[in-house]
């Protein structure tokens, strides 16, 4: 007898796994003998946070724990549902509690969604243990759950599914169909999925759909019958700062490749292109800085050149400027200078301007000493005057020490020779 496929109900749900034996990936956290596993398996369990990428698993555990679990279970969507349904929900699991002593296994799921102060909600009944939290997110749990509550919940971090966990599934998904997909069909679809086993499984549908349509029932080829893969990128998600990060440290790391597929990773999914080019422009200044200077110019041209043309045609002068500061010798030494100089700051705030240096546009400044003793540098050979222009505490004071990479080599040259008999230079 075939399955249908053709309900309402979409495939990824009718799949789902209902025991250990059906589920595919997350090893790490759930091969026979791990303690959360173990913990489901003996009705066990205690309030956690399962945190990881879309379509890895984590509502599937959620199902599996709810058909393992002697207590009553409950599920709540942050997404679509509103505190107001969840606090008569915690209110009978308390009362719940006090007459059979028997906690209620509460799923939410996307808890991010929560504000804070909507999270207190749950605090006081995880606390006395009326509820089991099980939450799920795919946002940091370090920066999206209220502190006090994440301190009472075990966090597990699912990864996304391999390539091969999605051919499992796909595959699993197909039997009693009456369709029938080559091995690269199947891969294609794989690889479109980034990992996310819901995403893999509407495409499948999806393809089915359009094949049927068409009269197919052997698929070799899905190219044409399903969409474009949705991007793994998501701007208002953890991504937004994994892949801007990669593109830094792509950068840093002088791989002008490696950075142009993070730019492209978040230009196609819709990122704010002007976001990416002041994100250069520091990185100009923080990593190339004085050992290649134009670098900083042409990262800022870059940021001029999108703010007048947007997306598409910005694009290849942010790669410009991505691929000129991955090239370009690379120094942090002003970087470290200026964090130097602003430590000393903020050590001595109250550090006076030595009288040498302060304007005398009044006879009475004049007189009180007011730039007594500054000698103006153009008048002197080579424009130069050996002289301490520090606070007299930071006499000799060095913040900044450039590198022997680029220009700044030479910077290194001049500033020693110059200064040699007056500031503490140091050895890189």
């Amino acid at each position: 007898m075939q399955r249908s496929f053709w309900s309402d109900e979409p495939l990824a749900v009718k799949v789902r796994p209902k025991n250990f034996d059906e589920f595919v990936g997350q090893e790490h956290i759930l091969s026979k003998g791990m303690p959360l596993r173990v913990a489901i398996e003996n009705d066990e369990l205690y309030s956690c946070i399962l945190y990881g990428p879309p379509g890895c698993g984590k509502t599937s555990l959620a199902g599996i724990i709810k058909n393992k679990t002697h207590n009553e279970f409950k599920h709540f969507s942050a997404a679509t549902q509103g505190v107001g349904i969840l606090k008569p929900m915690m209110k009978e699991a308390e009362e719940k509690f006090l007459t059979s002593g028997k906690p209620t296994v509460i799923f939410v799921d996307e808890i991010h969604r929560f504000t804070k102060s909507q999270q207190d909600t749950l605090l006081s009944y995880v606390e006395e243990g009326s509820v089991i939290l099980i939450g799920a997110t795919t946002e940091n749990p370090s920066f999206e759950v209220n502190p006090a509550l994440l301190s009472r919940c075990r966090v597990f971090v699912f990864k996304s599914l391999s390539n091969d966990e999605i051919l499992t599934i796909l595959e699993r998904a197909l039997k009693g169909l009456d369709f029938s997909f080559s091995r690269e069909a199947l891969k294609e679809i794989a690889d479109l999925s980034g990992g996310d086993a819901r995403t893999a499984l509407n495409y499948l549908q999806e393809a089915m759909r359009t094949a049927s349509s068409l009269g197919l029932k052997e698929i070799n080829d899905v190219e044409k019958l399903i969409q474009k893969s949705i991007p793994r990128y998501r701007k208002n998600a953890d991504e937004h700062y994994d892949f801007i990060s990669a593109l830094h440290k792509s950068m840093r790391g002088s791989d002008p490749d490696a950075a142009l597929y993070y730019l492209a990773a978040m230009l196609e999914a819709g990122e704010d292109p002007l976001y990416i080019a002041r994100r250069i422009v520091r990185f100009a200044s923080e990593d190339v800085g004085l050992a290649d200077p134009r670098a900083l110019s042409i990262a800022i041209d870059a940021y001029h050149a999108t703010h007048f043309i947007g997306m598409p045609e910005c694009s290849t002068a942010l790669a410009q400027a991505v691929i000129y500061c991955s090239v370009a010798p690379k120094s942090n030494a002003v970087y470290k200078a200026y964090k130097e100089a602003a430590k000393e700051v903020k050590s001595h705030p109250f550090e006076g301007v030595p009288m040498m240096l302060r304007n005398a546009p009044t006879k009475l400044m004049k007189e009180m000493g007011y730039s007594q003793g500054y000698v103006y540098p153009h008048d002197r050979k080579n424009a130069f005057v050996l002289t301490n222009y520090l606070p007299q505490r930071l006499k000799g004071k060095v913040f900044y020490h450039p590198s022997e990479r680029g220009l700044e080599s030479k910077i290194k040259e001049k500033l020693e020779k110059l200064w040699k008999n007056l500031k503490r230079w140091k050895e890189e």
